[in-house]
């Protein structure tokens, strides 16, 4: 299993199967329950890690004491990448939204590893320009779209981060909550929701707790402008 989880990853899809075998050897498995921190902004970075099961938020806190989700992490899902490459604090808190299963790949291992192999750093340089890339995409989301948009924008995401989606005419779930979801578009949970409140009126998507349930993905596809 550790084999399949790493040639998930972009950042070793370069490798050779000997070398993912290699690599995958090197894993060691974590549990963390649901509510804890994995680390805190500031603690030591040391290793990158691989969610083989369950769902951990990353996030970051202002001056003020608001939180800022950056990312939802899901099944398959892997980071902490920049903890390998350099040996500075960790810049973002990290805390499981479920019982989460992972594998730790520690920073001594890799590097060791990393000496070998050359088609490792063009892989890594690929990654991580493409991850400056969808910081960039933020960026341009909060200057340019509205927070309808924005939304709209994030729940497509999000569907398509979790789910096979078809052509066809299907629901589905994102298991997150409103002030979750607030937090990943920088904005109030009061805006979210009332932008919420208009996607169940034109019967876009329905909402229980925990869960907002996309019933028209098209529509919602409609509404990033």
């Amino acid at each position: 299993m550790p084999v399949l989880l790493i040639k998930q990853i972009p950042l070793f899809a370069l490798l050779s199967p000997h070398e993912q075998e290699t690599l995958a050897s090197m894993l060691r498995r974590r549990s963390i329950r649901k509510g804890d921190f994995l680390f805190h902004r500031g603690d030591e970075g040391t290793a990158l890690y691989i969610i083989f099961k369950g769902l951990i938020k990353i996030a970051v806190s202002t001056n003020r004491g608001d939180e800022v989700t950056l990312a939802m992490l899901a099944d398959g899902d892997f980071f902490g990448e920049m903890a390998l490459l350099d040996d500075l604090p960790r810049s973002t808190d990290a805390m499981a939204l479920e019982d989460t299963q992972l594998y730790v790949l520690n920073r001594a291992d890799f590097l060791s590893f990393l000496i070998q192999n050359e088609h490792a750093v063009r892989a890594i340089i690929q990654v991580l320009s493409l991850r400056l890339r969808r910081t960039d995409d933020m960026v341009a989301e909060v200057c340019f779209l509205n927070v309808s948009a924005r939304l709209a924008k994030r729940l497509v995401a999000l569907v398509e981060s979790r789910h096979q989606v078809d052509k066809g005419d299907q629901q589905y779930d994102v298991h997150l909550t409103q002030r979750e979801l607030a937090s990943l578009i920088g904005v109030s949970r009061e805006t979210i929701n009332k932008e919420l409140k208009i996607l169940r009126q034109k019967g876009i998507v329905s909402t229980a707790r925990r869960t907002i349930a996309v019933r028209d993905l098209n529509r919602l596809k409609n509404r990033i402008r």
